[in-house]
């Protein structure tokens, strides 16, 4: 207490100057209109920025929740429309429902070898399984081929051994989606007899060969057409709708009758034989 004493009385005319100038100005603004718009406003804007940057620093902090709630959309979008095709395309449940769809992200991303994989953060835990096929927002990414209980490696569509059924949208012209090694952002789509009419930008799809992806999922536009050495197949530069260099958030499918597909068609080729 005794300090604060000391402290008023030696900045006595200084602290009497300041309240002085307070009262002042609270007497001027009370009396001219001209002066109160002016303190109004400018304490407006004063509070405006304050409330302007703690929204900022608050939606930063939230960005993360946000694009959480984005995925979810997304994967509920995928959903239903992976299975518009099953009874009422906005009630789908389990005995209705083919594809059902699992959120993932990429932990480990290869590009530039020539059997890439990437590793996502889902696994046995997560009822992720072998030959399941994984897509993101802007197209296909490859299928599962290894688990264990809270991870998965992904065979890339960026490594020479991937085959993926695709055609040319809109048609039922369709070939093997293969990757030559060369080029990061660049797959080939062959077999396609050369009868074909192609354009370069014409948009390359999944076919509805495929036990794994669903139908019409998107992969990317034509960029360059030529002729095989036999001349009765079109070799097809597909330029990719993913950037295969930044992959981050994933959609596992999951075709839940595959099974029953593989084992009819097992059961088929044993009866032939």
């Amino acid at each position: 207490m005794q300090q604060i004493i000391n402290f008023i009385l030696q900045y006595k005319n200084f602290l009497l100057y300041i309240f002085l100038l307070i009262v002042s100005l609270g007497f001027t603004i009370q009396s001219h209109s001209y002066h109160q718009s002016r303190f109004f406003n400018s304490s407006n804007w004063v509070a405006g920025n304050i409330y302007n940057t703690s929204h900022g620093i608050s939606s930063y902090f939230d960005l993360k929740k946000e694009n959480t709630k984005l995925v979810e959309e997304n994967k509920r979008l995928h959903h239903l429309l992976f299975n518009k095709n099953e009874g009422n395309p906005t009630e789908l449940d389990s005995l209705q429902t083919t594809y059902t769809i699992a959120t993932g992200q990429v932990i480990k991303n290869s590009y530039a070898n020539p059997r890439n994989y990437i590793t996502i953060n889902k696994g046995k835990n997560d009822s992720i399984k072998p030959d399941m096929g994984v897509i993101t927002s802007k197209g296909i990414l490859g299928i599962v081929e290894n688990t264990s209980n809270r991870f998965a490696t992904v065979q890339s569509i960026l490594n020479e051994n991937s085959n993926i059924n695709a055609k040319i949208k809109n048609t039922d012209h369709f070939g093997s989606l293969v990757w030559n090694a060369k080029t990061y952002n660049v797959v080939q789509l062959v077999d396609i007899p050369r009868l074909v009419p192609l354009r370069v930008g014409d948009t390359i799809v999944t076919g509805a060969m495929s036990s794994i992806f669903p139908e019409n999922i998107p992969i990317g536009v034509i960029r360059q057409v030529d002729l095989d050495n036999s001349k009765s197949f079109h070799h097809i530069d597909v330029t990719l709708f993913n950037d295969m260099t930044n992959v981050k958030n994933v959609y596992i499918v999951n075709n839940t009758k595959r099974q029953e597909i593989l084992q009819l068609q097992e059961d088929t080729e044993n009866n032939d034989q």
